[in-house]
């Protein structure tokens, strides 16, 4: 307990670093939505182009009232519901390509819903996946020798790829599963000859979902060499990189970007960071960085001073899954990593990335707010100081049942006691009529006691019958 009471002011510090920090980059992120988004509607729509800074401000609501109740009990809620939450996130990743439930945008099929407002089952898988796993790791009883011991794992890993791959086709997402899941393991204890089979699988898998599709390879040909096809797959990367350049060092001025107007496709998305380096620009691209390594710096502090192994294996999953997802879309955007889709973390418009995504970070919270969970694995990897109470049975108290009784030992014969000999005086041996004269002699005082004896009964009885004349007398008298 001593040692619980001394982690807890950190364990605020850290509650409250990470709360501010997502605070930051949702304002960040609903100023630079509406300076990427206005002009292209100011331009095209004539309207005031606020309308997608309304919506990232209806789902960012969304998403705070998750941080607020996940925050108070969601690793508990999270724990009992993984299994269901697991199964549920795979059959909506499966239902985009039904007719009338899935909605299809730029040929791809990510979206549940109706009209503007569309849910992506991707986003809900990705945490799922990392809550599976960190049950599993967390509640595994023997060590980890072979492949096979992680059978179940891998086998549910592979269905969620090929499912967000092939059927979404969404490779963006896919790698920062993949990233996300390799974390967890990396953390639960995975032995380290594991990385060189599950790696040659796993670039094995991308060369084969690469080779797929065509726009794909066209993609990754023009990352090779760049300016191959300005006009056609590497159009948005390249005017990303001229709005970046165009900014410089110290950017052009809030609200002044040309790029964004008509020439940056889906600046409001996933090219936002394209946006912030015309108008910040080095300056700000930096200050977005190290606040997504703060980020990342608070999460880890609260995987390790946490109690509990589930509680830092999920902590760890949920801050990779962040920091991935934001370190590739730096990479994409600054031409380090092929095109991919993948949304900046709390910056880009995207309403079921940015719910999503604060519901994950009110889980980070309730780890942070020391929230017990029950352990029903190993123990954790941070040993407890105190043993917990037992609790008192409710209701009256059974009757105590009497201890059974000993029998009695056998007592012991007592010790027999020596027998006394009379103290008797030897007699000394006298002549014979010296004995004579001594046996006249007793018998002649014998004889004199006995006679002194009756004179004294005899007076005794005359003096009582005068006594008793004399009593008599008065009684009479009076």
């Amino acid at each position: 307990m001593k040692r619980a009471a001394a982690r807890a002011p950190e364990l605020k510090r850290e509650y409250e670093r990470l709360l501010g920090l997502v605070l930051t980059l949702c304002v960040l992120g609903a100023i630079w939505v509406y300076s990427a988004s206005s002009s292209e509607q100011i331009l095209k729509n004539g309207s005031n182009g606020t309308t997608f800074l309304v919506r990232y401000v209806m789902f960012a609501a969304v998403g705070f009232a998750l941080l607020a109740l996940f925050s108070r009990a969601g690793v508990a809620i999270v724990r009992r519901l993984t299994m269901p939450l697991l199964v549920v996130s795979i059959v909506l990743c499966m239902a985009v390509v039904l007719p009338g439930i899935g909605v299809q945008v730029n040929g791809a099929n990510r979206w549940l819903g109706a009209g503007s407002f569309t849910f992506q089952p991707s986003e809900l898988v990705k945490f799922a996946l990392v809550a599976f796993l960190a049950l599993r790791m967390a509640t595994r009883t023997t060590p980890m020798r072979t492949l096979g011991d992680l059978r179940i794992e891998l086998v549910v890993i592979v269905v969620i790829v090929a499912l967000v791959a092939l059927v979404q086709r969404d490779l963006g997402t896919t790698i920062v599963i993949v990233g996300a899941a390799v974390c967890v393991l990396i953390m639960g204890g995975m032995p380290a000859r594991f990385f060189l089979p599950i790696g040659v699988a796993g670039g094995f898998l991308l060369t084969v979902m690469v080779a797929m599709h065509p726009y794909r390879i066209a993609r990754l040909a023009s990352f090779l060499a760049p300016g191959s096809d300005d006009a056609g797959t590497g159009y948005q990367a390249l005017q990303g990189q001229l709005a970046i350049g165009t900014g410089g060092l110290d950017g052009t001025g809030l609200g002044t970007s040309v790029q964004k107007a008509d020439w940056l496709p889906e600046a409001h998305t996933d090219f936002i960071l394209a946006v912030v380096g015309e108008e910040l620009g080095a300056i700000g691209i930096i200050m977005l960085l190290v606040l997504y390594g703060a980020i990342a710096y608070t999460g880890l502090k609260i995987a390790d001073k946490t109690e509990g192994r589930y509680q830092k294996l999920m902590a760890v999953g949920i801050t990779a899954v962040i920091i991935t997802q934001a370190m590739l879309n730096v990479w994409v955007v600054l031409g380090i990593f092929p095109l991919t889709g993948v949304p900046l973390p709390f910056i880009s418009y995207g309403g079921t990335s940015l719910a999503v995504l604060l519901g994950a970070v009110g889980l980070l919270l309730n780890i942070a707010r020391g929230t017990p969970v029950l352990e029903r694995g190993p123990a954790p990897l941070a040993a407890v100081d105190a043993d917990p109470q037992p609790p008192r049975p409710r209701g009256r108290a059974p009757r105590s049942t009497p201890a059974p009784r000993r029998a009695p030992a056998p007592r012991k014969a007592p010790a027999p006691r020596p027998r006394r000999t009379p103290n008797v005086r030897p007699v000394p041996s006298l002549g014979l009529a010296t004995a004579r004269a001594e046996a006249e002699r007793l018998s002649r005082t014998s004889r004199s006691a006995g006679d002194d004896a009756q004179d004294v009964r005899d007076r005794s009885r005359r003096d009582g019958g005068a006594r008793g004349a004399r009593a008599g007398g008065r009684r009479r008298a009076s």
